[in-house]
Formats: C-alpha cells, sequence, structure tokens
C-alpha cells in the first residue's frame, strides 16, 4: 500500500446523484456527548444495556474505527457541522465559534431543517440562522427526545434534516465532581463488587506522554481522580454507563417516532418517506483507562467514537473497520446518502466512496494558564497509532493497535521501530504541510538513516 499524507485526499468524486427533492429520504442525525465507541452493548459491552443503539447497529452498519477531530465539545462539533478540521477553522477551545455549512446546505436543496438540544458553537444554544430552526433548548434530554419526536411526525410536503444533539453521558463530568448531572442524580451506585470490573488498561503504561498527565494535575476540578481508589473508578464506570442508559433510552423515543404514522391522511405509514439515521458521539471518554477521566488526551477511549448509519444506503447488520473521521467524513456521508451536492475542496469523503482514507488525524489542545502550546496530533492507519505532542518527557507514541489495542505498549521508545515511526512521522510532517497545520513547528525530525 502507497502511504499518502494524512487527512489531506479530496471529498469523494463520484458524479452527484442530484435526486429531485421528493425522491430523498429524511436525514436524522442523533449525537450523544462524551459517549465512548465501546459504550454500546452492540460492542459486545456486558456492563449496559443500550437496545436502541443496538437495534441501529441491526439495522445498519457499524464503523468500528471512527475517530473525532479534536477530544472537546466546541471543537469537535465546529467539525462536524462543517467538515473541516478545528485547527482549519481555528476552532481549539470551547470558545471559538465557526459558521457551519450543514443547515444551509440542506436547507438550499430543500430540506426543512431543525436542531435540537447542544449547539456549543460557541453559544450553548442554536442561535438564529444557520439554515436550522431551534426545536428545543440544550440541557433537558428528555424534553428534547419529545421535540424531537414530534419533528419527525410533522406534516410536510419535503424531506427533513434533525439533530438531535444529547447532552448525555457529559454528566459523569458533574458526576465525579461530586455533583448531580443537569439530566438529573443517579441513583446511588452499588457495592464496588457489584460494579463494572476496571478495564485491561487501567494503569498507566510504561513511557506514558507527560503532558496529558501533567495538565491532569494542574486541573484537579476536571480530573478529581488523583486519590481515587479502584473502587472509586468502578464506582465511576458504573455512573459512566448509566448515564449511556439514560441517552438510550432518550434515543428509543425519537425512533419510535420514525415508525408511527405521520400526520395526515396523505402520510400513512405505507406512503412515508424513507429516513436515513446516523450516531455519533462529539468525543469520547477515558471510562477509566490509564486512570483517565474526561476527554482531551489522545487516548483511544477519548478520540474513538460511535458511528452507525442505518437507512437507504446503508447495508444492514454490517460491522465495517473503515477508517472514520467524523468530522471531516459526516458532511460528506450525508450529502451522499441524500443526494445533495457537497461543498466543493471539503477534505473529507462519504464512508461510502469506493477508495477508503488510509489515515485519519486527531488534534488536542489544553487550554491551561501556564500550559504554552500544549498540543498534540494523532495519526492513525488501519494498524498503527502515532501520537505527537508538542513538547514533554515520551511526547512520541506509537501502538500497534492489533496487538496492543490498549495502547500499554510506547513502540517508538523502542529503535527496533524506528522505520515505523519515520513513516508516521513523514505522514503527519506532509499533513500539516498541505493543510496549514500550525503544529508543524513542533515535529520531530526523521531519525538520520
Amino acid at each position: 500500500m502507497t502511504d499518502r499524507p494524512a487527512d489531506d485526499r479530496p471529498a469523494d468524486d463520484r458524479p452527484v446523484d442530484d435526486r429531485p427533492v421528493d425522491d430523498r429520504p429524511n436525514v436524522l442525525v442523533v449525537l450523544t456527548d462524551q459517549q465512548t465507541a465501546e459504550a454500546m452493548s452492540a460492542t459486545g459491552n456486558p456492563h449496559l444495556a443500550t437496545p436502541h443503539m443496538d437495534a441501529l447497529a441491526a439495522a445498519g452498519t457499524r464503523y468500528r474505527q471512527a475517530y473525532c477531530a479534536q477530544p472537546l465539545c466546541a471543537p469537535s462539533r465546529a467539525s462536524l457541522l462543517t467538515g473541516q478540521l478545528p485547527s482549519s477553522l481555528g476552532v481549539t477551545g470551547n470558545e471559538g465559534g465557526a459558521e457551519p455549512v450543514l443547515g444551509r446546505l440542506f436547507a438550499d436543496a430543500g430540506y426543512d431543517c431543525g436542531y435540537g438540544g447542544k449547539w456549543h458553537l460557541p453559544e450553548l444554544d442554536l442561535p438564529d440562522g444557520h439554515g436550522f430552526r431551534r426545536i428545543h433548548p440544550a440541557g433537558d434530554d428528555a424534553g428534547l427526545a419529545r421535540a424531537a419526536a414530534a419533528f419527525v411526525r410533522e406534516r410536510r410536503d419535503r424531506p427533513f434534516l434533525l439533530v438531535a444533539s444529547f447532552l448525555e453521558p457529559h454528566g459523569i463530568c458533574e458526576w465525579a465532581r461530586g455533583q448531580d448531572p443537569k439530566t438529573g442524580p443517579l441513583p446511588a451506585p452499588p457495592p464496588a463488587e457489584d460494579c463494572p470490573p476496571l478495564p485491561a488498561n487501567f494503569p498507566p503504561a510504561p513511557y506514558e506522554a507527560r503532558l496529558p498527565r501533567l495538565a491532569q494535575r494542574a486541573w484537579a476540578h476536571t480530573h478529581p481522580t488523583e486519590e481515587w481508589s479502584e473502587d472509586d473508578w468502578r464506582r465511576y464506570r458504573y455512573a459512566y454507563y448509566a448515564l449511556v442508559e439514560r441517552v438510550d433510552a432518550h434515543l428509543g423515543t425519537v425512533l419510535s417516532a420514525l415508525r408511527e404514522p405521520a400526520d395526515g391522511p396523505e402520510q400513512r405509514q405505507e406512503g412515508r418517506r424513507e429516513t436515513v439515521v446516523v450516531f455519533s458521539s462529539d468525543h469520547g471518554d477515558g471510562a477509566g483507562a490509564h486512570r483517565w477521566n474526561q476527554k482531551w488526551a489522545l487516548y483511544e477511549e477519548s478520540v474513538r467514537v460511535p458511528f452507525l448509519v442505518s437507512g437507504p444506503g446503508a447495508a444492514a447488520g454490517a460491522v465495517s473497520d473503515r477508517l472514520v473521521s467524523t468530522g471531516l467524513d459526516l458532511v460528506p456521508t450525508l450529502c451522499d446518502l441524500a443526494g445533495v451536492t457537497p461543498p466543493p475542496g471539503l477534505p473529507g469523503r462519504s464512508v461510502r466512496a469506493p477508495e477508503p482514507r488510509e489515515t485519519v488525524v486527531v488534534e488536542t489542545r489544553w487550554e491551561l494558564p501556564g500550559f504554552n502550546n500544549a498540543l498534540g496530533r494523532m495519526v492513525r492507519d488501519p494498524r498503527h497509532k502515532y501520537v505527537c505532542y508538542a513538547w514533554g518527557d515520551h511526547r512520541e507514541q506509537l501502538f500497534d493497535l492489533t496487538a496492543d489495542p490498549g495502547e500499554m505498549v510506547n513502540l517508538a521508545v523502542d529503535a527496533r521501530h524506528a522505520a515505523l515511526l519515520d513513516r508516521f512521522r513523514s505522514l503527519l510532517a506532509v499533513h500539516c504541510a498541505r493543510s496549514g497545520d500550525p503544529f508543524a513547528r513542533f515535529l520531530p525530525a526523521p531519525r538520520a538513516g
């Protein structure tokens, strides 16, 4: 396989399907907040039950290697709604804003576009414009589920695009600080022996990167975990999975509306328009791996997210290991499935493109007082993963995710893997040069010889 620069391939260039609007499907995009990829029972996780996520997976395709653009809310959401990387948009922290293209694009194509729940670009609620009408504010997941179901049932003579952006399981952030999640308190955890076990990669790994650990210790309000016992971490995992189950129930409310007759005799069940459903999350959560809660760090648990696609154009009951950059690929995928012409120049591609991407790039940045240039980049190919932080001991990480899915063996410190390390350095260097990524000045030079 020929090495290619990371994430700079053009969008799928197949002929655009310019179907009349009457022939196009509805599109439902459901986003959760801070859900790691393995937090679904469809993945074989026995420690939670997510029947509605599982039903979507059974009805469509589950992409196991889907990665967010940046493990932080606003940058990831900016990427999801524009098809650009956060560094290209200048949105690398939670205060940044961008001009999303998704709503205007589909509105211009004749879609009735609704958005409910968390926006965070940077306003928490959707402001006026952007091609969407707001159906429900952020922070009330139960109300959002009801509003989304009502939107789906509305009488209309054209297809809809609905983005339902739920808050949970983000409430684990508050729970870790001894506060109630915004969607309501959780029951007290059971005894530790009845909580989910610790993951196999719970201990910090040898030769781990120093920068994320320094940030963790400097931000005790966000990471109140330094003195936690193993039982505390087990209770954390119990609470996290309980919040995922909570949002799964709300997903069920929305999906049930798709199966009900629409208002109006002319839209009876047998004549209803088909619906494409895409389910994902803005980023993951450490979930106790490497003794990590929250996001930011480029661990798999923080950057790999669920990505389910069902409906017309998606294979039912399929599981794919195709690499997906959710931030870059969501807009092209929705355009492809709906027959809408995508904006020119997008760097992503539809998950149905004939040629899969060979690499995914993920960015990160901490905005902490006293932490200058607290940046990192990740490059993932089908087997290996390279992480480079701007500074700190062991700032380069290299993992064979087939042999070491828990990222416990850093191959970058082993001279036998020097050629592989140089390959990933080169991939990231070319990506930075072509995308104008300012991380270029922090790239290590390839080894001589």
